[in-house]
């Protein structure tokens, strides 16, 4: 029973440096597996699809998008990790810094400093909340 696989609705709130808020409402699928939990989602945009997974364990988190964007942002507390993000005019370096990385029932928090090729381009706080959807 362990990877069972459970129906969401999910609510994606990215604030950066407390001033610009973006949301979107998805429905995806939330599992657990090997003491790390799982979200996966699509969202259609104007370029195509894109497939989003975010991991979460106590001291890491990382989102891997594909389809129309591809991006790796790998997130450990304190530490500064290198991803990237891919466009169809080229690929960035990223780094992010998380200053906090929290896993409770139906909630996702991430707080981390993100840089794209060399610029800091603020603070970024991802609040990804989720629930069961009862259909």
């Amino acid at each position: 029973m362990a990877n069972t696989e459970i129906p969401v609705k999910i609510k994606v709130k990215t604030t950066i440096d407390q001033q610009e808020t973006m949301e979107l409402t998805v429905f995806g699928r939330y599992f657990q597996k090997g003491g790390a939990a799982f979200l996966k989602y699509e969202e259609v945009l104007e370029e195509g699809t894109v497939r989003t997974i975010v991991k979460v364990t106590p001291e890491e988190a990382l989102i891997l998008r594909g389809g129309a964007v591809k991006m790796r942002l790998p997130f450990r507390l304190h530490k500064i990790l290198r991803g990237s993000y891919e466009m169809p005019f080229g690929t960035f370096e990223t780094l992010t810094m998380a200053k906090r990385i929290e896993h409770t029932e139906g909630l996702i928090d991430i707080l981390y400093d993100f840089t794209m090729q060399g610029s800091p381009t603020g603070t970024y706080h991802l609040e990804i909340t989720f629930q069961e959807d009862q259909k």
